[in-house]
């Protein structure tokens, strides 16, 4: 029996954030098989399964009706995408899972740095 595609993960991303919206915009253009949701957690019509302060900290995904944050998140989304599905899966590996959310832990101590350069340069 061949599955037929629909959303196999759902995204919730940073509107007001433009790594975010770049990030997203990529994720946007390889997702063909339209296999993600991506979900503005800024809009305030918006699903938001947790409270919304906690969504825009840290990157949230759901996949197999599980929530997901951080690298995990991540993970969940590249393995949406086949060009990024085995970085998916090497992330999601379960050895790997500890080094994979240091590097996310990192990423956000700088994210607010990234922000304001990009921002910045946005600006003409």
């Amino acid at each position: 029996m061949k599955a037929t595609m629909s959303t196999q993960v759902t995204v919730w991303f940073d509107s007001s954030c433009p790594l975010c919206q770049r990030e997203i915009a990529l994720m946007r253009r390889l997702d063909r098989r339209g296999a993600i949701e991506f979900i503005d957690a800024c809009d305030p019509q918006g699903s938001c399964p947790i409270d919304r302060a906690d969504l825009l900290a840290r990157f949230h995904a759901e996949e197999g009706g599980k929530l997901l944050s951080g690298a995990a998140a991540f993970a969940a989304m590249w393995r949406a995408i086949p060009l990024l599905r085995p970085i998916g899966l090497v992330a999601g590996w379960k050895p790997l899972t500890p080094l994979f959310d240091v590097a996310y832990r990192h990423f956000l101590r700088i994210r607010p740095r990234l922000q304001r350069m990009m921002a910045s340069s946005s600006v003409s």
